[in-house]
This record gives structure tokens, sequence and C-alpha cells, in this order.
């Protein structure tokens, strides 16, 4: 799978490149017809009943679903220089009206160094406090709720200009809202 994740010019010909300056130098690819057939099969494999069985008995969230438009989700690279800053991601989907629960991103990068930063902090609900950090080594994958509290983002890459920081997020939905939700649907809310 991570073999088939084109150089970053090819994405920029067919991904969406992110300008905003809490998300610099990162593409999303989400259209799976775009898909090389590796990442293709990564994604339905994600979506089906079993995964997402296997997804609630982890996390105690049941009937979970898959956004098959992968919406923000899908095929992320990040360059040299590129970062995310902590945020709070977007939580309902309006076209669905599926309320967002659980992040998984799947790091892609074989030859990844941790000197090269590019990992996913976990941040506490005040933004104080990193409790936990992970580097995109390969073929780790990160599950964590998705809520008003669940603030994370991306260290700046420090990869040689010829490598890229490749994941494929998936995010899981249910019908129904989480418990304590407040009744506001928003964007993703950046904090740094």
């Amino acid at each position: 799978v991570a073999a088939a994740y084109p150089s970053f010019e090819e994405a920029e010909k067919i991904g969406h490149q992110f300008v905003k300056v809490n998300e610099l130098r990162k593409i999303q690819i989400t259209e799976s017809e775009k898909f090389p057939d590796p990442i293709r099969r990564l994604h339905e494999a994600l979506a089906t009943r079993e995964v997402r069985e296997a997804l609630a008995a982890l996390s105690g969230i049941d009937d979970l679903l898959y956004d098959d438009t992968l919406a923000g989700g899908g095929m992320h690279m990040t360059a040299a220089h590129g970062r995310l800053d902590v945020h709070v991601d977007f939580n309902y989907l309006e076209p669905q009206r599926i309320y967002r629960r659980l992040n998984l991103l799947v790091y892609l990068n074989p030859t990844w160094r941790p000197s090269w930063g590019g990992a996913v902090e976990l941040w506490d609900r005040d933004v104080q406090h990193r409790y936990a950090v992970f580097t995109p080594k390969h073929n780790r994958a990160v599950l964590f709720e998705t809520s008003e509290i669940s603030f994370h983002g991306v260290t700046a890459c420090a990869c040689p200009e010829d490598i890229t920081r490749n994941s494929f997020a998936v995010y899981y939905y249910t019908k129904e809202p989480p418990p304590g939700y407040d009744g506001v649907a928003h964007s993703t809310i950046f904090k740094a």
C-alpha cells in the first residue's frame, strides 16, 4: 500500500493542497476513483462491517458508520516543512446527518525517521499538556475518539524534500449524537 502513494508533485495534480497557515504543505485525496488499487482496497477493507464491529468493541461506541465520501480523510501527504496545528475536528457531517466519533490514522512511511518529526500529538482539553505522541511509523495505526476535547495536531515535518509523511485517514460516525453533545455542529477549530 505504501508503495502506491504518488510523489508529492503527482498528488498536487489530483488532490487538494492546503495553504492555510494551520495546515501547511499537505495534500489530501478523498476521491476513491483517484486511489491506486492497493489504497482503494485498504479503503474498502476499513469500511467493512467486521472492521466497524471490531472498532466498536475497542472503543465502546456501537453502531459505527463509515463515510464512503471520506470527508476530510483519505490519502494525506505532508511534505518537508509541513504541519497541522493543534485542533479539534469537525463534529457533524451535514449531508449524511451523522456525528463524527472516531478517527483512524494508518501510517504508510517505510523509511520515516523519528528525527524528522511529523508525530501526531494528543492534548488535554485545555491544550496545556500533551499526553501522547505517536511517530508516523510504518504500518502504525492510531485510533482515538473525536469529541469537543480531543485536541490533536502534527509536529512540523523535517524530512528530506523527496520524502513525504503519508497516512490514510478514515472517520467513523453514528446516527445518534455522542453523550454530552451540545447541539452545535462546527467545522475544524484550531487552538494554536
